[in-house]
Formats: structure tokens, C-alpha cells, sequence
């Protein structure tokens, strides 16, 4: 029997969605207004604990490795140190609300489910929280100081000494952190297209070899062109290749015209 939709769902009108929609937005703008003015008051924990915390030799992944580093970080326009703040702020903010936009991405869509569907999604959600926070902590804790340790010891020539404004290392920052948080939705991604039929757990096996390719690039992109550097970036995306590998859907076999024939004849 067919599992009956949500009664909220049935009588919903456009409008009504749209305001569904509008409503869910607000909530989300206010958790990050929030956010943002609560962070907003804890600059030197955040810029003093984590964001510098990579340029200094006493981070964990430097002590590990037995590296060295001292990034000194300057400023040259007047107001850069303030908006560096706010973007941080928000950046953070948004980091840490996450969970709670999934939620409300999946409340949105939840009254359209059936309860078996419903139940399935929400695990989707959560298990997609779990993973950008995983790859948060990737980008932060792996590739950016691997990438701080090679461009700061990197130099055309002696006569040249690296300065790096405060402003670039920021925009490094953001964009290595968010980027791994995205890339490692890629089960999810995968694990959703299987629901609906387009690839399956035996697709993404046979495809192996590309996918090593594709991953040795995406290593090369993402870090500096070392061996070392690329290795340890390559090393958690094979890992997420496999997680795919295991949330995907297998595929079912096909049945034979006679085994099909034989069913009906039975359920005749």
C-alpha cells in the first residue's frame, strides 16, 4: 500500500510554499545574525587560537612533521584589519550554523516526503553535516599548513622577500577551509544520485582508475606541486572515494524473461 504524504503538504498552495520558503529563509538569516554577533565578541580567541594558530611553529601538524615555519603577516591599508574581522566572523558564522541550514533545508522539504522517504533523508542531512565538518577540518588542520609551509619558503630569488599582507593570507584561509567543507559532499552527492537511479555502487568500482587520475589532479590544484603535499591531500580523498563507494545503492540485477514469465503465472 501506498504510504500517505504529510497532512501539512496535501492543501499547500504555491503561495503557501512560497511562504514556507520565505519563513525558513528569515529563520536562517536570524541563527547567523546571531551567530555573527556572538563570535563577533570572541576576536581574540578566534584570530589568536585558530586562524593565526597555522602560521606559527608550535601548530600540531609542523610539530608532527618536523616542520618550520613563521609566517609574518603585515597590513597595509587602514581598514583592512576590521573588515578581515567580519569576514572571518562570517565565515565562522556560517560554519558554525550549518547543521541547522541543512535543517531547515530539509524541513522545507520533508512534508513532500513519504515517512519512508523522510526517514531516509534525514539521515542525508546528518550525514552531510558530519562530512562538511570533516572536511572543515581537513582543509584547516592538513592543507593549509601545507600550503603555508611551501609558498612561504618559496622564492624566485634571494633578492626577493616574501611579505604577505594580512588580507591575502585571510582570502587563503577562507577559501581552503570552505572549499574542502564542499568537496567532501561529494558522497552525499553520490549517495543521492544513486537513490534515483543515474549511477550505482558498481559504477563508481569499475570507475576506478578515473577516479585515481581525478584525484591525483585535484591533489595537484589544491596544494603545492610537491610530492609530499600531494600525497597527503590525495590520502582523504581516496578515503571519501570509498565512502562513496560504500553509501551508494547496489545495482539490482536484471531478471530473465522467464524467471519474469514464472512470477506472473504464479501470482496468477
Amino acid at each position: 500500500m501506498e504510504e500517505e504524504k504529510f497532512d501539512e503538504s496535501k492543501d499547500m498552495s504555491f503561495w503557501e510554499h512560497l511562504e514556507a520558503l520565505r519563513q525558513g529563509l528569515f529563520r536562517v538569516v536570524i541563527a547567523l545574525v546571531v551567530a555573527f554577533i556572538v563570535l563577533f565578541f570572541f576576536k581574540n580567541f578566534l584570530f589568536d587560537k585558530l586562524i593565526l594558530a597555522p602560521t606559527r611553529s608550535d601548530f600540531f601538524f609542523y610539530r608532527w612533521f618536523g616542520m618550520e615555519t613563521g609566517l609574518q603577516l603585515v597590513n597595509i591599508e587602514l581598514s583592512t584589519q576590521f573588515m578581515v574581522h567580519m569576514r572571518v566572523t562570517m565565515m565562522c558564522a556560517l560554519i558554525v550554523c550549518c547543521p541547522y541550514i541543512l535543517f531547515e533545508i530539509w524541513r522545507f522539504i520533508a512534508p513532500a516526503l513519504y515517512q519512508r522517504e523522510k526517514r531516509a533523508t534525514r539521515r542525508v542531512f546528518l550525514f552531510a553535516s558530519f562530512l562538511f565538518y570533516l572536511g572543515i577540518a581537513v582543509g584547516y588542520c592538513i592543507i593549509l599548513p601545507l600550503m603555508i609551509n611551501f609558498f612561504d619558503g618559496y622564492k624566485v630569488s634571494e633578492a626577493v622577500v616574501n611579505t604577505i599582507s594580512l588580507n591575502s593570507y585571510i582570502s587563503t584561509v577562507n577559501s581552503t577551509v570552505l572549499l574542502f567543507g564542499i568537496v567532501f559532499e561529494i558522497p552525499t552527492l553520490l549517495a543521492a544520485l544513486s537513490q534515483i537511479g543515474l549511477i550505482s555502487r558498481q559504477t563508481l568500482i569499475s570507475g576506478w582508475k578515473w577516479a585515481v587520475l581525478v584525484i591525483a589532479v585535484l591533489a595537484a590544484i589544491i596544494t603545492p606541486a610537491d610530492p609530499f603535499s600531494m600525497l597527503i591531500a590525495a590520502i582523504p580523498l581516496f578515503l571519501l572515494y570509498g565512502i562513496s563507494i560504500l553509501v551508494c545503492k547496489k545495482e539490482e540485477p536484471e531478471e530473465d524473461e522467464d524467471e519474469e514469465e514464472e512470477k506472473k503465472e504464479a501470482t496468477a
